[in-house]
């Protein structure tokens, strides 16, 4: 596989096409996919590790002006070359968006609250943006949210991950939660179907009634730029997940705890009533992040070193019980 290094002539190249010195060129934190460096004091560059990674970059290019267009906070596209005929490399350069990731900020409950509700309106935002709305987009993969919980409950069962008294509460527990999950939690905000006449190959339809929207796909605390005082987001980054899926995916990848917050905030964007007694996103967001917890028994390998809080193999699982030993607002305890 073709793993992607720079060299002083790719720096030289770069920093002489984009007006800066090679000296002002810095390392940052680098994620999974790509090598991260500030290029002078505004601007942000991205290089895929390896070309295993080019496909991810490319799809931010295209996702990247809609999401903003759409009314998001993320960086501005600069520039961005995946021909290599630039300098011996693909990249993305990105302006700068001031803070420091969430991951990184030791906040208080009131302002990581306060973040967790400008997530939820941004979220709001982005999902107004259906495969009719951005047409240009129609390409990008789709999720049919087809993961059974059941089946995946019995193979635990049958593999010796699970006792069968254990199972059987999973079983009924998802089977309470599915009482729960409606047409879909966005219908309320006007999202729909696109199209009358459904396709297999059409991002538009789902094989349940979940209207299938553009989600960002990671967003968790690493992809969260934040300022700590005021505590304000100040810009979602790392594209790369985006996607047609259910809106509810997108409150699967940050802990629970900050769950209920960003549902205020995603209410309030969309002009929607508070909780109910009908707990729709809550039941919707609580089954993803219950069936990913058991998923992630199968796989008890640890990846030390990684920043995501669902690294560690039982991270999952032990949020979900320390959200629900918290006294979490209603509607959640209900659905326990």
């Amino acid at each position: 596989m073709l793993k992607y290094e720079t060299s002083d002539e790719t720096w030289a190249a770069l920093a002489g096409r984009h007006g800066t010195g090679t000296e002002r060129v810095r390392g940052l934190p680098a994620g999974v996919a790509n090598q991260v460096f500030l290029f002078g004091d505004d601007l942000v560059l991205r290089i895929p590790r390896t070309e295993q990674y080019l496909p991810d970059l490319v799809k931010e290019a295209a996702v990247i002006p809609a999401a903003r267009a759409a009314g998001v906070r993320t960086p501005e596209v600069v520039a961005f070359d995946d021909t290599c005929s630039v300098v011996n490399v693909p990249y993305m350069l990105l302006t700068r968006a001031p803070g420091a990731d969430l991951a990184r900020r030791e906040l208080p409950t009131s302002d990581s609250d306060l973040v967790a509700r400008q997530v939820g309106r941004e979220l709001a935002r982005l999902h107004r943006l259906t495969p009719a709305a951005a047409p240009e987009l129609r390409a990008l993969p789709a999720d049919d949210g087809a993961a059974d919980p059941w089946a995946l409950t019995e193979r635990l069962r049958r593999a010796g991950w699970l006792d069968a008294g254990t199972a059987r509460w999973l079983t009924g527990w998802f089977g309470r939660l599915a009482a729960h999950r409606p047409a879909g939690p966005s219908d309320a905000a006007g999202l729909s179907h696109a199209a009358d006449s459904p396709s297999s190959t059409d991002p538009s339809h789902s094989t349940d009634r979940s209207p299938t929207v553009l989600i960002h796909g990671d967003i968790a605390p690493q992809n969260l730029l934040v300022s700590a005082q005021p505590a304000r987001l100040t810009g979602i980054v790392d594209w790369g997940d985006a996607q047609w899926a259910d809106p509810a995916a997108d409150f699967a990848k940050m802990p629970l705890t900050a769950v209920p917050a960003m549902l205020a905030g995603y209410r309030e964007e969309n002009g929607e009533p508070g909780a109910s007694s009908a707990p729709v996103w809550e039941a919707r967001v609580l089954w993803i992040h219950l069936t990913w917890a058991l998923g992630r028994l199968a796989d008890p390998v640890p990846h030390p070193g990684e920043r995501h809080w669902t690294a560690p193999p039982p991270s999952r699982l032990l949020g979900l019980l320390r959200f629900f030993a918290s006294g979490p607002p209603a509607p959640w305890n209900d659905l326990v």
